[in-house]
């Protein structure tokens, strides 16, 4: 892998609710922040996508009845409330931070373009991407991978609550497996859930790599970017 300048890292909603049932856990807001700053501090360009799925999600909207526009709008309004939230984390620690929307909402974020990604990245601001790609039907992984692409990342982080990618599910299955290295093609075969489909073709198509790792362990961040993976790298 090469030497890593600039990532798109993309996190869950979910993680942010640490033991709780709902909301945001201001502890895991503030260790996610502290992580961050630490790459940050190094040189690291870091934009960030965050999930909403602590506060809604619209799939199961639609499974409760919502229809699934709607559904999905709310959906991109709570990652907008968690790009918030870490904006604010950010800004507690003393690190100038930018969120941008894919939906108009002045004065809350300034509304996204590529252009306007690159140059706060480079004007050396964390840059907070949220309400997703804009549009109803595409997931957050989704909007990582395009977002990606587009500020012209090195590589898509995925942080999640396990340490990679496994053969099979390894929070029901002792017997799992865990991969270091694998190819987008041997994912495909092997129909490992990484990412939904849309996202995974879109990284696998424009050779974008991509590493799966854990969020919540302390100095990950930190390991990837030396060059030291903890979590599994995803080639083309």
């Amino acid at each position: 892998m090469k030497e890593i300048k600039r990532i798109l890292l993309k996190l869950s909603g979910e993680a942010l609710m640490g033991e709780k049932s709902h909301g945001i856990d201001p502890h895991i807001l503030s260790s996610y922040c502290k992580e961050i700053r630490d790459i940050h501090k190094h040189g690291i360009e870091t934009g960030i996508v965050i999930g909403g799925g602590n506060i809604f999600r619209g799939i199961q909207g639609e499974k409760d009845g919502l229809d699934r526009v709607p559904g999905d709008q709310m959906g991109m309004l709570a990652t907008v409330i968690n790009g918030l939230a870490l904006q604010s984390g950010f800004e507690s620690l003393g690190i100038r931070s930018r969120l941008l929307t894919a939906i108009k909402m002045t004065p809350v974020g300034e509304g996204y373009s590529p252009l306007k990604a690159r140059n706060a990245l480079e004007a050396e601001e964390i840059v907070i991407l949220t309400a997703g790609t804009g549009n109803p039907y595409f997931t957050t992984d989704s909007a990582a991978a395009l977002r990606a692409l587009e500020i012209k990342a090195d590589v898509l982080l995925k942080g999640t609550r396990v340490d990679g990618v496994y053969n099979m599910d390894p929070e029901t299955n002792p017997e799992a497996t865990k991969y270091d290295v694998i190819s987008f093609d041997e994912a495909y075969r092997n129909d490992l859930k990484i990412m939904d489909l849309t996202a995974f073709t879109l990284c696998r198509e424009n050779k974008l790599p991509l590493i799966v790792f854990n969020m919540n362990t302390p100095g990950n961040l930190t390991k990837i970017v030396s060059g030291n993976n903890p979590g599994t790298y995803v080639h083309y």
